[in-house]
C-alpha cells in the first residue's frame, strides 16, 4: 500500500505549469461560454417578464435547468483543479489564487480571463437582482389587483366597526 501511497502523489507532482495553465484556460473557456448563454437568457426573461409574457417564460424553464447542469459541471471541475492543487501544495482556496501561482508568462494569459470571469459573475448578479425586482412587483401589483377585486374597490376603514355589507367583496356570499 505504500508504494502506491508513494506513486500516486508522484504522478500528481508530474503536473507542469503549462499542463495547470490548460486546465485553467479549459475551466475558464466553459465557464464564460456557460456566462454568456445565461447572460442571454436572463436579458430574454426580462424581456418577456416586462412584457407580461408568460408562454415565454414557460419555455425558458427547460434552458434554465440545462445552464443549471452546464453550471454545476464547471463547478465540479473547478473544484476537482483546486483539490489537485491543493494535493500538489499549491494555492487552492480559488482559481484566481491558483492561476497567481503561474509563472508569469502564463499568470499573464490566464488573467484577463479570469478577470472576465469575475465581472460577468457580477453582471450575472445584476441580472438576476433585477428579474427577482420586476416579479416582486408583479406579484405587488398582482396582490392589489386581488384585493380591489375582492373588496369591491372599497377600502375598509382602519378604525371603528362596520359590518355593513357594502364592506365585503363581490365574491364572496354576502351570507357567509
Amino acid at each position: 500500500m505504500d508504494a502506491m501511497t508513494t506513486a500516486q502523489p508522484e504522478a500528481v507532482a508530474e503536473t507542469s505549469p503549462a499542463s495547470w495553465e490548460n486546465q485553467i484556460a479549459e475551466l475558464l473557456a466553459s465557464l464564460s461560454q456557460v456566462q454568456g448563454d445565461l447572460l442571454n437568457l436572463l436579458e430574454e426573461k426580462r424581456l418577456a417578464l416586462a412584457a407580461g409574457d408568460y408562454q415565454e417564460l414557460q419555455r425558458f424553464t427547460l434552458q434554465e435547468t440545462e445552464l443549471i447542469q452546464r453550471l454545476e459541471a464547471c463547478h465540479a471541475q473547478r473544484q476537482s483543479l483546486l483539490v489537485a492543487a491543493a494535493r500538489e501544495g499549491l494555492p487552492s482556496g480559488s482559481v484566481q489564487s491558483l492561476a497567481q501561482a503561474l509563472p508569469a508568462d502564463a499568470r499573464d494569459k490566464i488573467n484577463p480571463d479570469v478577470e472576465e470571469s469575475r465581472r460577468r459573475s457580477r453582471l450575472l448578479q445584476h441580472h438576476s437582482l433585477t428579474n427577482w425586482v420586476v416579479v416582486q412587483r408583479t406579484l405587488i401589483h398582482l396582490s392589489q389587483m386581488i384585493e380591489i377585486i375582492a373588496t369591491g374597490g372599497r377600502m375598509k376603514p382602519t378604525y371603528g366597526k362596520s359590518d355593513s355589507p357594502i364592506d365585503s367583496g363581490t365574491l364572496v356570499d354576502h351570507s357567509a
